[in-house]
Parts: C-alpha cells; structure tokens; sequence
C-alpha cells in the first residue's frame, strides 16, 4: 500500500461481482485500471482513505482508521459513477487540506450537490452531519462541493471538468427521474454509468477535476436546528497522567 496523503491506493481486486453487475473490466475486455500511485491492475484499484476521529463516545482525537471504496459503496448501497465522482474529486481537496496528515473527520464541514451518491461520499469522507451544522446541501452550488476545515477556515470548491462525463448521462437521467424511460433505456443508461465510472478510474484525478481555494468562503447559516456533537467535545483534553 502506498499513501498519497491521506490517500492510499490499495492495488488487491476488489472482485469482479462486487463493483458491478456487469463483471471486472478485465471479464469485460477494458483496458487495465491505472491506480493513483501509477501502478496498474486488471481490476479497479479500491481507493482508500486514511482518517482520524476521536476515540469514544466522549473521547481524545486520535483513533486513526482506514475508510474504503467498499465501505463507501456498502453506506450507500450499490457501486455507481456517481460516487467514483465524488470520492475522487472530494479525495483531491481534501489532499490539499492534509497532504502529510490523516483526514480530521472532527475538523471539516462540507456543502454539497443534492446527488445520493456525492452526499453520501461527502459524509462518509468528511465526518459532515446536518444535524451538527456541518453538511449541507444546494443544487445553486456552483461545482460538486466545497469542503472547509472549520479550525482554520481554509476551503476549496470541488468540480469535474467539462467534456468529462458523457452528456447522454445527464440527459437520460432527466428522462429515469420523471420514471418515463423505458426497461431498455435504463439498462442503456446504467452501462454508459458504468462504462464512464470505469473510465474515470483509468484518469489521474488532476486531469478529470479542478480544485480551487477560495479565499472569503463563509459557511451559509443553519436552516434547522443545529445540535451539539458531543463525541468531540473533549477531542483536544490531555492524557490521564496516572
């Protein structure tokens, strides 16, 4: 394993029945998957993260863990492009917010688009609960997201860039939200999915994403109440010294 920041790329198969119904992209003919360490493998590389929460219910900062592609697709319930999408592009800001450090999941909130599969990347990656006033959610936002540390304010905007996603995908998906494609259309639509999540996990991420700092970004006022996270509260307090 090799770690990139808080990114590690861990090069064992994520087996070919378990990213997609439609097999390995080696069963399926693509061409090998090219890993953010370089290296290549005949199945999609299984991107991990390494972070750090507190240790208990009322706990110390300190308890450092690794957060898998798998437990991202197992939080949000099937592999799909869309959380290729996010856990690539949130996982390149956040290598600019800990280069040489685990991801502080106590420390971030983040505002996202309102897609099932970026939502879920971005609490799964970021720590971010609406009800502690650290994720929220705007189709107005310009990008896939902005994540912020809250200690030192620093944020950047998250976004894909153009030419990258196929514009059938957007296009067929206006028509399954309004339930009027047909049995056919959406099993054309899931293998473009597919095939474009696949493709994605051949790019460097530098390439497929754009990631800005932002300089006066203020964190938008709560539209609900906003509740006290009490696991973190005493994440800073010093050892017992007996």
């Amino acid at each position: 394993m090799k770690w990139i920041g808080g990114i590690a790329v861990l090069l064992a198969s994520c087996g070919g029945g378990d990213a997609t119904s439609a097999g390995s992209p080696e069963e399926r003919g693509d061409p090998a998957v090219q890993s953010a360490a370089g290296s290549l493998s005949g199945d999609p590389a299984e991107i991990a993260w390494h972070v750090v929460d507190t240790d208990f219910s009322k706990g110390r900062l300190g308890h450092e863990q690794t957060v898998t592609f798998q437990d991202l697709i197992a939080l949000h319930g099937h592999w799909c492009d869309g959380l290729v999408v996010g856990a690539l592009g949130l996982g390149e800001a956040l290598q600019q917010l800990y280069p040489n450090a685990p991801i502080d999941r106590t420390d971030l909130r983040i505002l996202s688009r309102s897609s099932p599969c970026l939502t879920d990347a971005a609490i799964l990656l970021t720590g971010g609960r609406a009800q502690f006033g650290t994720f929220q959610v705007s189709d107005t936002l310009t990008g896939l997201y902005i994540v912020q540390r809250i200690s030192d304010g620093r944020a950047f905007r998250v976004k894909l860039n153009p030419g990258i996603k196929p514009a059938a995908i957007d296009s067929l998906t206006l028509l399954a939200i309004a339930r009027t494609l047909s049995p056919c259309g959406l099993d054309s639509l899931q293998g473009i999915e597919e095939a474009f999540g696949q493709y994605l996990l051949t790019m460097d991420p530098k390439d497929a994403f754009t990631i800005i700092e932002l300089s006066d970004f203020h964190w938008p006022d709560p539209t609900g109440p906003v509740y006290t996270k009490t696991d973190i509260l005493n994440k800073n307090a010093p050892r017992c010294a007996h």
